[in-house]
């Protein structure tokens, strides 16, 4: 059957102007490891990130061929693809980047989502879960709720060292939060301060 539904999001834009708008999402993804943008266009990056890092974990003449197509600045990014990001995914089978949805800035925006690199110094989902664990901890709960489990399970499954990682995150957020001790007790107006004084 000719001319079946689209197998893509076009983004309302011409065919090279898409892919123009893509490889430079990619590049600015691989250069930060996590964007953020409109959902939609998160979606369709992630899957042009997806087949770079899999071009990367196959380290071939004819991968690095297609990886140089993509990139806008290649010498900067294609050691990085073939080096350090190639070492972090070498265990990982898929699925080496995230999508979250965020509120829009403006009530008039379209959908918003952070685009990122998992396994990272940037992933939100690591950060998130070491700061829940802190929390927990310092109110004396010792055992995890189902959610928290499956969330400590997901970012250190294939991360090297991750629960030697994760133990240090919380290990620096208790320390800040010992540091840094929230008052209690509400400033009060200048008002009241004077008449209480009087």
């Amino acid at each position: 059957m000719a001319g079946g539904a689209a197998k893509y999001r076009h983004l309302s834009r011409s065919s090279a102007h898409r892919q123009a708008l893509l490889r430079n999402l990619v590049t600015s993804l691989f250069k930060h490891e996590s964007i953020t943008t409109t959902w939609a266009k998160a979606k369709e990056a992630q899957r042009l990130a997806e087949k770079l890092i899999t071009l990367g974990k196959k380290n071939t003449e004819a991968s690095r061929r297609k990886a140089l197509e993509v990139f806008y600045t290649p010498h900067d990014l294609m050691p990085k693809l073939f080096g350090s990001l190639r070492e972090r995914y070498a265990d990982r089978p898929g699925g080496y980047t995230r999508v979250l949805r965020v509120e829009p800035k403006k009530d008039d925006q379209a959908p918003s989502a952070i685009l990122e690199l998992v396994d990272g110094p940037k992933d939100m989902r690591f950060a998130l879960t070491a700061r829940t664990l802190a929390r927990q901890r310092s109110q004396g709960f010792e055992t995890l709720n189902e959610l928290t489990a499956m969330n400590v399970r997901k970012v250190t499954r294939y991360r090297k060292g991750g629960i030697e990682e994760l133990e240090t995150a919380i290990e620096k957020l208790q320390v800040t939060e010992k540091k840094a001790p929230v008052s209690s007790r509400r400033a009060e107006p200048e008002g009241k301060e004077d008449k209480a004084e009087a």
